[in-house]
């Protein structure tokens, strides 16, 4: 039976866990944090609980080809959301909601953009064409080189080129004309750690899935019961999880790993390795490649990082939604100078889930969970975070003028993880959230592979290698570096 040892608990190497288990591999696991998750992870403290990072997710039918794939049953409950979220501009007092019936989204917008229901159905007419036919091609396989690449490519109907060399933002100017609803539109890139004006207009995709093809879903209970839910499917199976174990070093033998080195000298030997680390960062810090040098990942295009607060309040905030975003009205400045530092950080655009509103088990009685999520520079452009202090106070001051109350004296619980924590935490270059960014040279072929260059037995899952970045990626990740695996040393039964 083929031994494989997993480094890394996050979404991408519990899903691949399970999948080697359910084909007859011997699997165990290591993880550098306290409990596993990755960023996928919770926060507990002072009676209150809170999901770290992600706080809804997209595709759950990725959830569910998992599962079928492995033969369990899903392991934790999903809730699709309607609306979606809440858009709040500063110096408004209106929350625009924001509904996948596209009617009732008409009506909200309908003194921004007069007949918006007509330009949105044209709108997701065409870039729902462009996610169903770059899915299977681009999307959900595995390449094996450039002509490869290029071959998936031709097939993608050369209908769809011009979205290559525009941005998120000039396609959206295509078929509407409110600044309001093209800000709101494109949230889904600036959140996922880029902005609309650098990230190419074949990410509109993401538009369909939100609105049309899928939708949202939030996990009664909160994000974190995937995570345990997966490590019950896990305990099932025998699959053992050593914590606090960070990977330093490496042994090999003909070309071939033998073996990972942990920072107490402990060796784990394995026949298969999956690594669930950033691929790009692992393969500097682990194997020491010239090609990955930290010189050359600074060369990268690397997402925003997060500046996270956690805040447990002794009230309920009624006029605070499940999910809502806050944005100030400079948004194509803010948004071309925030990634580089060029713009002060006293009135920011932030995210902020109040996870007790759809958990209440998540605060004490009468209280609130409240979670924010601020895009900030990483570390190559921000490396001083002695401001930070400020930057909270800030924001958490801007947030209470905008919802009618003085957060700060109803604070009883307070957490704060900037760039630095995060890549303390969590091995994360120069802070960087979601890792690669999706430039055209940055995806597909040209994103790291998911299989060594030089150890052909060590493969790499999880938001730096292909696909991407995001929850149902990490699963569709699993499923293609299970792929190479299986291909090169088939299923045990």
């Amino acid at each position: 039976m083929p031994k494989a040892l997993i480094v890394g608990t996050g979404l991408g190497g519990l899903t691949t866990a399970l999948r080697l288990a359910s084909r007859g591999y011997d699997v165990e696991m290591v993880e550098m944090f306290r409990q596993a998750g990755g960023r996928l992870n919770q926060l507990k403290k002072d009676g209150f609980t809170w999901d770290m990072a992600p706080s809804f997710f997209s595709m759950s039918y990725e959830f569910k080809e998992f599962i079928d794939f492995c033969g369990i049953d899903m392991p934790f409950e999903f809730v699709e959301l309607d609306p979606l979220y809440a858009v709040n501009f500063r110096g408004s007092n209106r929350n625009y909601q924001i509904y996948k019936d596209l009617h009732k989204l008409g009506q909200e917008f309908s003194e921004l953009e007069p007949g918006f229901e007509e330009k949105a159905r044209r709108f997701l007419k065409d870039t729902g064409r462009l996610f169903h036919d770059t899915e299977n091609r681009v999307i959900r396989r595995n390449f094996d080189g450039l002509i490869d690449y290029l071959v998936s490519l031709a097939g993608v109907p050369w209908g769809h080129a011009p979205k290559m060399f525009r941005s998120v933002w000039s396609e959206m100017s295509r078929y509407f004309d409110s600044r309001e609803v093209k800000e709101i539109l494109s949230l889904v890139s600036f959140f996922l750690g880029a902005t609309p004006f650098d990230t190419p207009a074949v990410y509109t995709l993401l538009s369909y899935t939100e609105l049309v093809h899928d939708g949202y879903h939030n996990v009664r209970g909160g994000m974190y019961k995937i995570v345990e839910g997966l490590i019950s499917e896990l305990n099932k199976k025998g699959i053992s999880i050593r914590y606090n174990t960070e990977i330093k070093g490496f042994e090999a033998q003909n070309g071939r790993l033998t073996g990972f080195t942990d920072a107490a000298g402990i060796v784990h030997n394995a026949d298969v390795f999956v690594v669930n680390a950033d691929a790009a960062v692992f393969r500097h810090q682990v194997f020491n490649r010239k090609k990955w040098s930290e010189e050359r990942l600074d060369r990268f295009h690397w997402t925003m990082a997060p500046l996270t607060i956690y805040l447990g309040l002794d009230q309920q905030v009624d006029s605070l939604y499940h999910h809502h975003y806050f944005l100030g009205n400079n948004f194509k400045d803010y948004a071309a100078k925030i990634f580089k530092n060029r713009i002060s950080l006293d009135q920011p655009y932030y995210y902020v889930n109040t996870l007790s509103r759809f958990n209440p088990e998540s605060a004490p009685a009468g209280c609130e969970t409240v979670f924010i999520l601020c895009p900030v520079p990483h570390r190559l452009f921000k490396p001083d975070w002695s401001d930070r202090d400020q930057i909270v106070d800030n924001i958490i001051a801007d947030l209470s003028a905008r919802v009618g109350v003085d957060l700060k004296k109803r604070i009883i619980s307070k957490t704060v993880m900037d760039p630095i924590d995060w890549e303390k935490s969590f091995h994360l270059h120069r802070g960087s959230g979601l890792g690669l960014a999706h430039d055209l040279n940055q995806i597909g072929h040209f994103r790291p592979k998911n299989v060594d260059e030089q150890f052909k037995n060590v493969f790499y899952v999880g938001s730096s290698t292909v696909p991407g970045t995001g929850l149902p990626m990490a699963v569709i990740s699993s499923k293609l570096a299970t792929e190479r695996i299986l291909q090169q040393y088939g299923p045990v039964h």
